[in-house]
């Protein structure tokens, strides 16, 4: 993908106000930790992940996704009649049908004309999305677009520790399996697209590369028994450690074929915003990419892995905190179990 007429005119965010630490999850999990002698601590030691956010009961994504949408369209300054598609990219949606777009569409009061549709592809979704909008820009076929996501990772966590301490006769090798699940943690995020006639922020979207890797299907399984919405009860099976080794490996093949599209050098790149998972994924990422892990923009530690609102959550907090500056080259890398990998560069 090359882009020459795109750029990015909004980012926001939306965070719970419930914070959840690993100690708290950990204390729920006493019981097993107790019964298997594991050592309090391991959730942080092993992920780095300090605390989470979780939304109150009975929250749809839709709500969530409709404020951060509502701040990125105010902080673009695009007017919201010449937004002519938006696309709901977060793994977790209202219902199965219609789209939980649909929902925002009408929240956001956005035209009739608009494009309106849900992209699902794990943690690359909002990627995903920012891909097809700014095709579509580029093509002159709409003005602008907005893509926005609402992850909810409460019910999962929740429903991960009920059933670990369920099963009395589990052992410490059958744990890993959901040590992914207890990561997760939630937010909202929503990013504005605009062609260049009516860009005003100079933030261009240069394009990037998505490389698959499918034959990784099965690392990481979610399923949901009880249907989509506020109050469903979803599990997740990760092989934790193959996921990270052969992830990573995809990164490393994927930004370098970015680089080619770009015409970048690892030299070149200011700022590195990346899906956050954990400590030792990133550690191993940038091993694999070849980038300084001192340019990275980092969350996890009070945010989690949030889906796919991990990296531009990510990017929208650092923007806030003004790390980036004028001329600087910031790279989005963005990895999704199934395996795939999208990564994107933008000019600042």
């Amino acid at each position: 993908m090359r882009f020459e007429k795109v750029y990015i005119e909004g980012l926001a965010y939306h965070l719970p106000d419930n914070i959840v630490t690993s100690a708290e999850l950990e204390k729920r999990l006493a019981p097993l930790y107790d019964r298997l002698k594991l050592p309090p601590g391991r959730l942080e030691l092993m992920s780095g992940i300090q605390e989470r956010r979780f939304w109150e009961k009975g929250v749809f994504p839709s709500e969530v996704a409709t404020v951060a949408g509502e701040k990125a369209i105010a902080l673009s300054g695009v007017d919201p009649n010449q937004i002519g598609c938006l696309i709901s990219a977060s793994v977790c949606r209202d219902f199965l049908e219609p789209s939980t777009a649909s929902v925002i569409h009408n929240n956001l009061k956005l035209p009739g004309e608009a494009f309106v549709f849900d992209v699902s592809n794990a943690c690359l979704g909002v990627l995903n999305g920012m891909s097809i909008i700014a095709s579509m820009i580029e093509q002159g076929q709409i003005l602008a677009g907005v893509v926005v996501a609402g992850e909810n990772g409460g019910p999962l966590v929740n429903n991960t520790i009920e059933t670990l301490l369920a099963r009395k006769d589990i052992t410490r090798s059958e744990t890993k399996s959901s040590f992914a699940s207890l990561t997760i943690g939630s937010a909202a995020t929503g990013v504005v697209l605009a062609h260049e006639k009516i860009a005003r922020q100079g933030h261009r979207l240069l394009g990037g590369v998505s490389m698959a890797e499918t034959q990784f299907n099965h690392l990481c399984r979610g399923s949901d028994d009880s249907g989509a919405g506020a109050e469903w009860s979803p599990l997740m099976e990760t092989d934790s450690e193959t996921l990270m080794l052969e992830g990573c490996r995809l990164a490393g093949k994927t930004w370098a074929r970015t680089r080619e599209v770009l015409g970048w050098t690892n030299e070149e790149v200011s700022r590195v915003f990346c899906h956050q998972v954990g400590k030792g994924h990133r550690r191993l990422m940038y091993e694999n990419v070849g980038l300084d892990p001192e340019k990275d923009f980092s969350t996890l530690e009070f945010l989690g892995n949030t889906g796919s609102a991990s990296l531009p959550t990510t990017l929208a907090m650092g923007v806030e905190k003004n790390v980036l500056k004028a001329g600087d080259k910031a790279a989005l890398l963005g990895i999704g179990s199934g395996l795939n990998s999208l990564m994107m560069g933008v000019e600042w």
